[in-house]
């Protein structure tokens, strides 16, 4: 299987005539374009040196009998002696290196080749740039970096088969990421980002999954052909939904519109007829209540007509009455006197005739008979008389003397 990815990064660290040319050292490119130069190692004076240039770029360390002073700031220093020089020249720069792993099995056996590819960068401050000068350097850091990655390409690799290998690139590369940094921060080195550029699978295995692959591209093409053709009937069965909706909706709103009309219209004659009702109930009650009331005071007035009545009879009943008894008062009075007249003249006759008979009495016995055929016959006269003027109402002592004397007790 031939390897197609990029090659392998390579750190290294150079000699370099001046501290002056650091910037372009680190910038030139060499025959071997994979190799990095991240730490440069200027040449030592035997002689003291009138003016020494320092990069502003860079970690500039120095020593002084060969023993570390730490970091060097940048600029010109004036008069240089032999004894101090540069140890080391170490980048600021963030550095890309390529790791590929070559011929990785996957868990179904299949030879992988994966290229991953990380940044990193030496410091930030003095203390790191020391420590990674003196404790790893750029050699070290490369065989370090070299081995890391591939371990876990490999792990990686190894734990899935060759069609989910793709699928673990953002995982791998946070796992890769921690890993990384855990082991070799102590280093003075940071490590920013890991990421796989790329997995070759075996050449005839890549073919066939092309082909695959073109086969489930084209039948995804097909697939979004149908789903394509099918949303096209789907949106042309949904407008003429919509058609016929909104045809029946306009229908609904023409019945609706119809309706609340014939609701209009409905309540309309309804009013009207309540109002007809309404009138010939109030018509109806003023007719009824007015025959009542003309009833009424038909009645009232037959009520005081019959009273007005009763009292012209009980006036005329009692006027009568009070004229009968005037003049039956008067009738009474003309018997009363009448009777005491023919009383008087009947007393007066009767002395009369008393003294005749008491004359005759004296004279003879014999005519008592005569006598009491005289008066009886004389009272019978007079009952003649009182039955021939009409009736006479003689009441008390008067008339009962009038009885006694008219119809004496006769003793045979």
């Amino acid at each position: 299987m031939g390897f197609q990815g990029s090659p392998h990064s390579k750190l290294v660290q150079r000699k370099i005539g001046s501290a002056v040319n650091a910037d372009r050292e680190f910038s030139k490119i060499s025959s071997d374009v994979s190799e990095i130069p991240i730490v440069l190692v200027p040449r030592n004076h035997r002689l003291p040196k009138f003016t020494l240039g320092v990069p502003s770029g860079p970690f500039v360390l120095y020593q002084k009998w060969n023993a570390d002073k730490g970091l060097l700031k940048p600029g010109v220093r004036w008069l240089w002696w032999p004894w101090y020089r540069i140890s080391h020249i170490a980048t600021k720069r963030i550095i890309s290196y390529n790791a590929p792993a070559k011929n990785c099995p996957t868990a179904d056996n299949i030879m992988v080749n994966v290229d991953l590819s990380l940044t990193f960068q030496i410091g930030p401050d003095e203390v790191d740039a020391v420590n990674f000068v003196y404790s790893l350097g750029a050699t070290r850091l490369d065989e370090l970096l070299s081995a890391e990655a591939e371990e876990a390409i490999r792990a990686l690799v190894y734990s899935v088969t060759h069609d989910k290998v793709n699928d673990l690139r953002e995982e791998f590369a946070h796992g890769m990421l921690k890993t990384l940094k855990r082991k070799i921060k102590p280093y003075g080195v940071d490590i920013l980002h890991v990421k796989i550029t790329d997995v070759a699978l075996p050449t005839d295995l890549q073919n066939r999954l092309e082909s695959t692959t073109a086969y489930k591209t084209k039948l995804g093409e097909e697939e979004k052909t149908y789903e394509n053709k099918v949303r096209i009937l789907e949106d042309e069965a949904t407008k003429e939904l919509e058609t016929v909706k909104r045809s029946n909706a306009r229908k609904i709103q023409v019945i609706k519109a119809e309706q609340a009309r014939f609701d209009l219209l409905k309540k309309a004659v309804e009013n009207q007829t309540r109002g007809g009702s309404t009138i010939m109930q109030i018509e109806a009650s003023t007719k009824s209540e007015m025959a009542t009331k003309q009833a009424i005071g038909n009645e009232i007035i037959e009520i005081e007509k019959a009273h007005h009545k009763v009292e012209q009879i009980l006036n005329q009943a009692k006027l009568e009455s009070l004229r009968m008894k005037i003049e039956a008062k008067q009738q009474a009075a003309v018997m009363i006197i009448e009777s005491e007249a023919l009383i008087d003249v009947a007393e007066s006759q009767a002395a009369c005739m008393i003294a005749d008979a008491e004359a005759e009495a004296d004279g003879s016995e014999k005519l008592i008979e005569k006598r009491r055929f005289e008066v009886e016959w004389s009272r019978l006269d007079v009952l003649k008389k009182i039955a021939g003027k009409g009736r006479r109402f003689v009441t008390g002592e008067v008339g009962e003397a009038v009885l006694n004397d008219l119809i004496p007790e006769t003793k045979f």
